[in-house]
């Protein structure tokens, strides 16, 4: 493959160096770049350069192949699960009776299987292999949005939206984890931007999709919000059913690369990952531990489960919120109310992403975020006037959804191994699901109509992200130093190969990347 690498120098004497290279070129050639001989030394430097007109023409091909199917899986995740706010709008609460806190209850009973299944979700991704696992929860979550078009009172739509979030916990970390596969740490947070956009996005075309739905007479036998659901459903199985011939597990077995092609997209990936001899390895305790308590991902997963109560809280009550500023408003023009600040939002979900990519920084946006969204806050408590409470969720989308990528992306850039990222990842979105379910109690109907306890309660949790954004990069710079000081050779000898890549983020040749 000698038209797309060429040798570095990062150890050793002119021999040294000339062995490493001409055993990894040999590797990657012969196509067994995922296994064997490591890319790194012991330092975490690369022994193999790659060419960068190469790397960015395979970069292109992956995005266009992957991220498309993707990020439709997410923008109906998305859409399923919150589409309850558009149908309460439309009657779904009086319909099935519910009283005083039923609907928060109903939103509550999601979040508590989306927890509960978020890593056993992430781990069966890896096992399944995500070309499969993707699609099959897509096609699952699909059937119970359709499912909830028929029910009927509350014990029923509380199974239902039950189910829906077991399918759904594996989505958004599954689909972290599956890039992770593909692309380099700083290319990854960009790309996880792609799909994760369709979160505010889904706010929008959600709203445009339920106000069109609604215009309807009748769709089959169902009326007003039950064709909502029905409808959206059914789009939603049809891309599942699209996702089992058009996801492909990891580059190796990508029928749509050329075999150069698989084994730099392999080998790139490989040359990051100090101590590591293989890229996709098997599952195994000390792995998948090392990757839920790495400080970085439990700091990090309490970052995006403060931030989540204020995108799932929007996401469920925004056109509620809407409707208190315009109350007088028909329902079709609350709906459409509710789309502008979410394209404001998409807006910033992809620049911060794009900028962390280019500078290659993912903290700087840890700190430069929630003061949007505090200042937003501080705006709704400040204020009664519509006008000022109406351009407040407008500032306070821009800052809340790129959390969703930059926390991922962070999670995965802080673990080396291909396990500990599976279960890193889907720590991280545990908590922030943590967050989900409280968000469906920050707005109560007695706090109405203008929510002091719902804004204080996001005005709080917005402080102390940045708080926490602002430690968590002082501990990552302060911990580099540390380990900077350490004599590597000597730390990690005696040990085996199996020890040093059991130590995972442990190993004194790793560094934070904040």
């Amino acid at each position: 493959m000698t038209d797309t690498e060429r040798g570095s120098t990062p150890i050793g004497d002119e021999k040294v160096m000339a062995d490493h290279k001409e055993h990894m070129m040999g590797e990657v050639a012969n196509g067994a770049a995922e296994r064997g001989q490591l890319a790194t030394d012991e330092h975490g430097q690369p022994l193999v350069e790659f060419d960068k007109a190469a790397e960015s023409r395979l970069r292109l091909k992956i995005d266009l192949c992957i991220i498309p199917p993707v990020a439709l899986m997410y923008l109906f995740c998305f859409i399923d699960r919150a589409n309850v706010g558009n149908a309460k709008l439309a009657g779904f609460d009086k319909d099935l009776g519910l009283e005083g806190y039923d609907y928060n209850a109903v939103l509550s009973i999601f979040f508590i299987a989306y927890i509960v299944f978020e890593i056993p979700s992430n781990l069966m991704c890896k096992w399944v292999g995500p070309g499969w696992w993707l699609p099959g929860i897509t096609l699952g979550f699909g059937i119970c949005s359709v499912a909830t078009a028929f029910v009927n009172d509350i014990h029923s739509a509380s199974g239902v939206r039950f189910l829906l979030g077991v399918f759904e916990a594996g989505v958004l970390p599954g689909i972290a984890y599956y890039l992770s596969r593909w692309y380099r740490q700083n290319e990854l947070v960009f790309r996880l931007s792609l799909y994760v956009v369709m979160a505010p996005l889904a706010g929008a075309f959600g709203g445009l999709l339920a106000s069109g739905i609604l215009m309807l007479d009748h769709f089959g036998s169902l009326h007003t919000w039950r064709m909502i659901f029905a409808i959206e459903g059914i789009v939603t199985i049809g891309i599942g059913v699209l996702g089992f011939f058009t996801l492909t597990d990891r580059p190796a077995t990508a029928k749509w690369l050329s075999q150069e092609e698989k084994d730099l997209a392999v080998a790139r990936v490989k040359s990051e990952r100090v101590g590591a001899t293989e890229v996709l390895d098997k599952l195994d305790v000390a792995k998948t531990l090392r990757g839920i308590f790495s400080p970085v991902t439990l700091v990090t997963g309490v970052i995006f489960m403060l931030n989540n109560i204020t995108v799932q809280g929007l996401g469920f009550f925004a056109p509620t919120i809407v409707k208190t500023i315009y109350p007088n408003a028909s329902v079709v023009s609350q709906q459409l109310h509710t789309v502008p600040p979410y394209v404001v939002g998409a807006f910033f979900t992809l620049l911060f992403p794009y900028l962390s990519w280019r500078f290659n920084h993912r903290l700087i946006f840890f700190v430069l975020s929630p003061p949007l969204m505090v200042t937003g806050y501080i705006m709704f408590l400040a204020s009664e006037d519509s006008m000022v409470r109406y351009g407040a969720t407008f500032i306070i989308a821009c800052g809340a959804f790129a959390f969703g990528s930059l926390c991922t992306a962070h999670a995965s850039a802080n673990v080396i191994s291909d396990t500990a990222r599976s279960s890193a990842i889907g720590t991280t979105v545990m908590f922030g699901n943590v967050g989900g379910l409280i968000s469906t109690w920050s707005f109560l109907p007695f706090d109405g109509p203008n929510y002091p306890i719902g804004n204080g309660l996001n005005l709080a949790t917005s402080s102390t992200t940045l708080l926490l954004g602002a430690g968590l990069w002082a501990y990552i710079t302060w911990d580099n130093r540390r380990r900077a000081r350490i004599d590597v050779h000597s730390a990690l000898a005696g040990l085996s190969q199996q020890q040093i890549q059991d130590m995972d983020w442990r190993n004194p040749g790793f560094r934070w990347r904040p």
